[in-house]
């Protein structure tokens, strides 16, 4: 692992492109312990204002909008950039693939091209395990195939491959990092996921919960979608990562970076699986009471199992994870939840 010499490089000026965002807004916070100093550009079209942390500027805008982002790395002085615009429902994505290719790779390229011209030569990319498609051998290594199964995996392996053309053209220092499920909520329960619609898991049993809690179960069933799987309960198997654990593998990935190390993927998980009636119940645990669900066929293109072998962040970023533990995620989780039933809104 590189000496990374992570306290010469506080103090720089970090782009943080969808910071309003979930996984991003944990990032904004791990920044600011660091010592950077983050600028959020984001267009409010899935993130939330309140996310982003008092005294942190927030641009509202689009990265496909050249004149703003002229304008952000002229007046603050952009010494990298960490990118996380990008449209991310599969469902969507196959409906509405015009729509994905169209941000997650137009606009994406729109970032690229501007960084170039004020000479931003580092970018962390929140890339995807969707990348893999439906993997032919789990654990998932970065080696495995890339071969996505819907547009939104395939917008995220091209804009990988425009990384690396632009490292071989211009010298661009990248990591794309390849997460699995991003879970949880920062431990003191003041910001957490807040999706509209919500497709994640974690969230959607938990708000069941929180049903069930004031007695009243409105609205869909929380469907369970195969038991027919070859895995230990029949039900999918899924790597559950802390979005905190996530947050400092950036931080990681950018000194890594600075330190001249070479660009490239990795992937980061927790390195087990847990299936969806485990998640269930871990979380009527948490939640100290039973929450219904109901079976349902099978979801075409879902895999068995999909989970991460994340050795190669932890030699080249020396990244550990901390909160992954699936108790401390789901615990994390609910606090936000329960604190904040209408997410941002309340």
């Amino acid at each position: 692992m590189a000496d990374h010499n992570a306290q010469a490089r506080t103090g720089r000026n970090i782009l943080v492109c969808g910071g309003a965002g979930y996984i991003a807004s944990h990032v904004l916070r791990t920044l600011l312990e660091a010592g950077y100093r983050p600028v959020v550009v984001d267009n409010l079209s899935t993130g939330h204002r309140r996310a982003v942390p008092d005294g942190v500027e927030l641009v509202e805008a689009s990265i496909g909008d050249r004149g703003a982002l002229e304008a952000v790395f002229a007046e603050k002085n952009i010494d990298a950039v960490m990118h996380f615009c990008a449209h991310s429902l599969v469902g969507e994505s196959v409906e509405h693939p015009g729509k994905y290719y169209r941000n997650n790779v137009g606009n994406a390229l729109v970032l690229l091209e501007a960084m170039r011209a004020h000479g931003v030569r580092e970018i962390v990319f929140s890339s995807s395990a969707a990348v893999y498609g439906v993997p032919a051998e789990v654990p998932i290594g970065e080696d495995a195939p890339i071969a996505p199964i819907n547009p939104y995996g395939r917008t995220k392996a091209i804009f990988e491959q425009a990384l690396g053309d632009y490292e071989r053209a211009y010298g661009l220092g990248w990591a794309a990092l390849r997460y699995f499920n991003a879970a949880g909520a920062l431990l003191d329960g003041a910001i957490g996921e807040d999706h509209h619609p919500e497709t994640h898991l974690i969230p959607l049993v938990l708000r069941r919960a929180l049903q069930a809690e004031a007695g009243v179960l409105a609205g869909a069933p929380l469907r369970v979608f195969g038991r027919d799987y070859d895995t230990p309960d029949g039900t999918c198997l899924r790597d559950y990562v802390h979005v905190l654990d996530l947050a400092s593998a950036h931080v990681l990935a950018l000194e890594y970076l600075w330190a001249g190390e070479p660009s490239g993927a990795m992937n980061l998980g927790n390195e087990a699986g847990f299936s969806v009636l485990e998640i269930i119940a871990a979380c009527e645990t948490v939640a100290d009471r039973e929450i219904p669900f109901e079976s349902a066929p099978r979801r075409p293109g879902d895999p068995p199992a999909l989970v991460a072998r994340a050795d190669r962040a932890r030699r080249a970023l020396g990244w550990r994870t901390r909160h992954s533990d699936l108790a401390t995620i789901i615990a994390s989780a609910w606090r936000w939840h329960r604190s904040h039933p209408a997410g941002f809104g309340t």
